[in-house]
């Protein structure tokens, strides 16, 4: 098939050519259209019980995570300059497009009872002027005096003030959602220059927004950093501009090919979709060095041009086929996480890894064979003293010192075993960011002082209208929250409870004693007071539906991480099923922090059942290539023991398994199993020249493919390297990850596999080894001519 498929390639150069231009053209205009996701990506399935639930609340509460949250800490906050100052920052944050509502101590309201009109009326806390210290230091007592803002947006004990921002959900759903939060900021950062104060930022909104602006700008650096340290090591390798060039030009059209997919899926940009161009740069040029590796050697060997681009393509087109393959596989594998995010990653990057193979295998024969053929200068990299010593070095051990090889195995098996008991899974959601960044310290600085910001929702549904007015209701909901009180995780809760109890307050007269829960007797008027007058209305629907059947009851946790979490919501539940009869009520514990922890642990799961599916890929490949399930034993032994390595440095370095680095392991398996898919290719077919001779074979595949493996290795680990220049732990940590992996990978392929295959050749060299079910080039086959070329009418004379 490889002989025909080589002479159809180089029969057809201009037709091919002209195919790979249109299919660019077309997809690079799409490219241009593709855009950055603005929407938060959940992770969890839509059938998954934990998103309907958020959904449901979604549906009767509406989006609860649309708050950016400004603080300060101010001992001087109520002296009357720097409160009236504040009160103008209020005011113009107002007027920034996009900002709904505020709440802060200064636009505070309280409630009056009109007895007349058997109403509560809704006045300012504070006038919007104050003339003097004395006026402003009445205003304050009055209102220390209201619990209900306690804790909410103000901590008397630390002299911490919070500004809730309610910002436009549709805005901060599109790209708009950018200008938005920088036209806060420079509201904000005039203040802070002003008064020489520091302001703090938070609010999931505000964290989603400013990880994205840093994912685009990463986006550009990494495909930037990617393709410079391609073209160094290219160019240091090969001392030759034209390898150089045909290997960037092959990896620059895949990634447009690669954002024109991802616009005419109609996908966007996310963390990891952002990553594809660098991991299409990092992985698309090994294809280019084993190629033009292959063709140095054979041209080196006769002499004949075009007889050496045929037989990259016959020799190495099998194999490298397989190895794009299995490294698309462990991309592919994403595909059954039924996450978003993940499976555009996995169909886009899949694709495109072969797509890569495809350009390689078309472009490199069919652009060398109209350029000049190779100068002694550009084959020189064959005869390299450092890489022919180390070459060398490694074939004298494999051949001497195999029983050495052996036990170093067994003792990194053993003491990687040890480190693996010590891994710990965790998953925060400001994981990737580090503890120095500002929007780290920020969160930090509101779990300090007003007990964190992500959103839980306890939704209590009474099963009939008007169930929620019932005073047995109300003493449910207060047990149930005197019981959260007891948390340190947890925020003090907010509920109809607390406008119930503000209500009363405002009832008798403002006395704060009387901020308590309304007895049965004292219930019905005080609800017909609080439901008298357009905002009261407005304020109790908050937290009730329209039929009195359902309401909530509202939360702040702090990024505790997902173990914690995970705890938190046994023990809820818990507490739940103690006070409310299933009979008689059904209650949710939801909200963003729930559906991000429950995201957290589905994704864990499913990406070690990717891993698992991506090993049985890879092997049931590799077992129709070689036809020996003692070879796909063996082939795997080198490349699970970098896993496994890898999986101890975490345990022993406190690296926790989280989603961002438990994709390392899919990835870096198909990347690293593809120099051994090279090494038992070349020397399969050295066992049909040596007659054979199972030691002399290993060392010929050690000699030709040991270059390419590790020109392909210092590729890789510094192509992955860029990645440790993240923003994102998650990325820095899978950069550090991949490139240790591959670099152990290729230190296991370079010597336990040639040690294993040389010290046990008679139990893994079989007969089924030498008859493949995919036939692998044979050189008996190859029409030996010494003038084969390219005539002018662009006829290949192969069969002359």
């Amino acid at each position: 098939m490889w002989i025909k498929l080589s002479r159809l390639i180089l029969r057809n150069r201009i037709l091919f050519l002209s195919v790979l231009a249109v299919i660019t053209i077309f997809l690079g205009y799409h490219a241009r259209k593709v855009e950055m996701s603005y929407e938060y990506a959940s992770l969890l399935p839509k059938k998954d019980q934990a998103y309907k639930d958020y959904q449901n609340f979604v549906e009767i509460f509406g989006q609860e995570g649309n708050l950016i949250i400004v603080g300060v800490q101010d001992t001087n906050f109520f002296r009357l300059d720097h409160f009236n100052a504040w009160k103008s920052l209020c005011n113009d944050l107002k007027k920034v497009d996009g900002v709904e509502n505020l709440l802060s101590v200064s636009n505070t309201y309280n409630l009056e009872k009109n007895k007349e009109e058997k109403k509560f009326e809704v006045v300012n806390t504070f006038p919007d002027t104050i003339a003097t210290q004395e006026q402003l230091d009445a205003y304050v007592a009055e209102f220390k005096r209201l619990p209900f803002y306690r804790k909410l947006v103000y901590n008397d004990e630390t002299d911490t003030y919070l500004l809730a921002i309610t910002v436009n959900k549709d805005k901060m759903a599109s790209k708009e959602r950018e200008d938005l939060v920088a036209g806060i900021q420079e509201v904000c950062h005039n203040f802070e220059q002003k008064e020489d104060v520091k302001l703090h930022y938070s609010g999931v909104p505000y964290i989603r927004v400013v990880n994205s602006v840093k994912i685009k700008r990463e986006l550009y650096m990494f495909s930037v950093l990617a393709l410079v340290i391609c073209i160094v090591v290219l160019f240091l390798f090969f001392r030759s501009f034209k390898a150089v060039f045909v290997p960037v030009l092959i990896v620059i059209v895949g990634v447009i090919w690669a954002m024109g997919m991802l616009s005419l899926f109609g996908y966007k940009i996310t963390l990891l979709s952002g990553m594809i161009p660098p991991l299409l740069i990092v992985i698309g040029i090994p294809n280019s060095i084993y190629m033009l590796n292959k063709f140095h050697h054979e041209y080196v060997s006769h002499g004949n041009k075009i007889k050496a681009l045929q037989r990259v393509i016959i020799k190495i087109g099998n194999a490298t086929f397989l190895t794009n393959l299995t490294t698309a596989s462990g991309f592919a594998t994403f595909i059954i996480v039924k996450s978003d995010i993940l499976r555009q990653f996995g169909i886009i990057a899949s694709l495109n890894i072969l797509g890569l193979f495809i350009l390689s295998l078309l472009l490199i024969p069919i652009i060398f064979s109209f350029i000049g053929a190779p100068s002694s200068r550009h084959v020189g990299h064959l005869d390299n003293k450092l890489v022919t010593r180390i070459i060398r070095k490694l074939m004298h051990i494999t051949q001497n010192y195999r029983q050495v090889v052996y036990f170093v195995t067994i003792g990194v098996i053993v003491l990687s075993i040890y480190g693996i008991t010590l891994m710990k899974s965790s998953g925060y959601m400001l994981d990737d960011i580090p503890e120095d960044d500002p929007v780290y310290v920020d969160l930090k600085f509101f779990e300090r002082n007003f007990n964190g910001l992500m959103p839980l929702e306890i939704m209590v549904d009474t099963k009939k209208p008007q169930g929620v007015m019932q005073l047995t209701t109300f003493r449910k909901i207060e047990q149930l929250e005197d019981r959260l009180a007891e948390y340190p995780e947890l925020s003090a809760s907010t509920s109809l409870l607390n406008l119930l109890k503000f209500a009363k307050q405002a009832f008798y007269n403002g006395h704060e004693r009387y901020y308590s829960l309304p007895n049965n007797r004292e219930k019905n008027f005080i609800l017909q007071y609080a439901s008298t007058g357009e905002e009261n209305v407005d304020l109790l629907h908050s937290f009730m539906d329209s039929t009195r059947q359902i309401t909530r009851i509202s939360i702040r946790v702090k990024d505790v991480g997902t173990k914690r979490m995970e705890e938190l919501y046994t023990q809820f539940n818990a507490d739940i099923d103690s006070i409310f009869t299933s009979d008689k009520y059904d209650v949710t514990v939801t909200g963003s922090s729930i559906v991000s922890f429950k995201g957290n642990q589905y994704l864990l799961k499913n990406l070690f059942t990717s891993l698992g599916l991506a090993i049985l890929l890879i092997s049931t490949f590799m077992a129709i290539m070689f036809s020996s399930w003692r070879m796909v034993i063996l082939s795997l032994t080198p490349n699970i023991i970098p896993l496994i390595f890898t999986a101890a440095i975490m345990g022993f370095t406190g690296i926790p398994i989280k989603a961002s680095t438990i994709l390392v392991f899919s990835i870096a398996f198909g990347i690293s199993v593809d120099n051994t898919i090279h090494f038992l290719a070349k020397y399969r077919q050295e066992l049909n020249m040596t007659n054979w001779d199972i030691r002399k074979s290993v060392v010929i595949a050690l000699k030709e493919t040991g270059v390419s493996m590790l020109y392909t290795s210092v590729v890789l680990f510094f192509g992955f390297g860029i990645f440790t220049v993240s923003n994102f732990g998650g990325t820095q940590a899978m950069g550090i990850l991949v490139s240790l992996t591959l670099l152990v990978a290729v230190t296991s392929n370079l010597i336990l596999l040639p040690s294993l295959i040389s010290g046990l050749e008679r139990i893994t060299t079989t007969e089924a080894f030498k008859e493949p079910l995919l036939h692998i080039y044979d050189e008996e086959e190859d029409i030996e001519l010494e003038d084969l070329e390219i005539v002018p009418d662009d006829e290949l004379n192969l069969d002359k």
